[in-house]
């Protein structure tokens, strides 16, 4: 009897180390230039499935997320950014792709990034 009680409470106690959250708490960055960006990088989050919640600033470029981890992972928002023309650290987007951003968002590109810089001055 004692070895089924503790059987069981190491089953649980097992389980509950593994369990996912369903309303976590994630960031990190994601290269963009303007407020374009931000709706194209937020609307490619929150089309992944388990994306609760996505805001992209556009200073300090750090995307904050609410996932539901049971249903995706930071590495599959990634790569739909990537998709759409952004880079994250780990993710980068195909030439292809990013050369069909609009020319303001051409974020690679240092005059791009000056003159984005001089408007927020």
């Amino acid at each position: 009897m004692k070895n089924i009680f503790l059987l069981a409470v190491v089953l649980v106690l097992s389980t509950s180390a593994f369990a996912q959250k369903k309303n976590a708490k994630v960031s990190f960055e994601v290269d963009g230039v303007c407020m374009m960006c931000k709706k194209r990088i937020e609307k490619a989050a929150l089309k992944t499935k388990g994306v609760k919640f996505a805001k992209w600033d556009v200073n300090t470029h750090k995307l904050s997320l609410i996932i539901d981890e049971r249903k995706t992972t930071t590495e599959v928002v990634k790569k739909s950014i990537a998709g759409v023309g952004h880079d994250t650290k780990e993710f980068k987007a195909t030439t292809e792709v990013y050369d069909n951003l609009h020319e303001c968002c051409k974020y690679r590109d240092e005059q791009v990034q000056q003159d984005h810089q001089k408007t927020k001055q």
